[in-house]
């Protein structure tokens, strides 16, 4: 069994849900048995503990917690964010995210495939972390939104696309 990277970190889990926050922490303990997980409910025990204590992560949902204020402290303090979300899986929140400095954006249907995601986010750097969910979130918004979505702001995703390909062509 390989060791996870997730060993001996510490991550801020936060969500409205108080079951999405124990499965969280199960499946993430079973491959990162050292790994200790803090939990909030509210964004205020979110903002107290972001502020007083270090982390390594943050995982967070988006409704009913501010989960894009906390995002801002997150980002403010270097700690990689993952948004988990099945409410706000829509292109502006995205872009959002993005603005604010999110590593990745998960949903929440895929919860069983969360230590992995985590890993991979915690050892690419912020474009290809991106570069890798960016394809799979895209084709899934082409299907949902029509594959126009991106016309709302179409210099923000040529950008944004153009940084993710860079990137690749700098790795060859």
């Amino acid at each position: 069994m390989k060791t996870s990277v997730l060993n001996d970190m510490r991550i801020l889990a936060v969500d409205d849900e108080v079951a999405i926050l124990e499965t969280l922490q199960e499946l993430i303990c079973l491959e990162a048995p050292t790994c200790k997980i803090d939990k909030a409910i509210t964004y205020e025990d979110a903002s107290q503990k972001l502020t007083s204590q270090i982390y390594d992560l943050v995982i967070l949902d988006l409704m009913g917690v501010r989960g894009f204020d906390l995002l801002k402290i997150a980002s403010d303090q270097d700690i990689p964010a993952v948004i988990l979300t099945a409410h706000e899986l829509n292109p502006a929140a995205l872009k959002k995210s993005i603005e604010l400095g999110a590593r990745a954006y998960f949903p929440k249907y895929k919860l069983p495939d969360i230590v992995p995601y985590l890993e991979s986010v915690l050892t690419n750097d912020y474009v290809q972390g991106w570069g890798n969910i960016f394809q799979e979130l895209r084709g899934h918004f082409d299907t949902r939104f029509g594959d126009r979505w991106m016309d709302t702001d179409r210099r923000f995703w040529s950008q944004f696309e153009d940084k993710i390909a860079t990137h690749k062509r700098n790795l060859i």
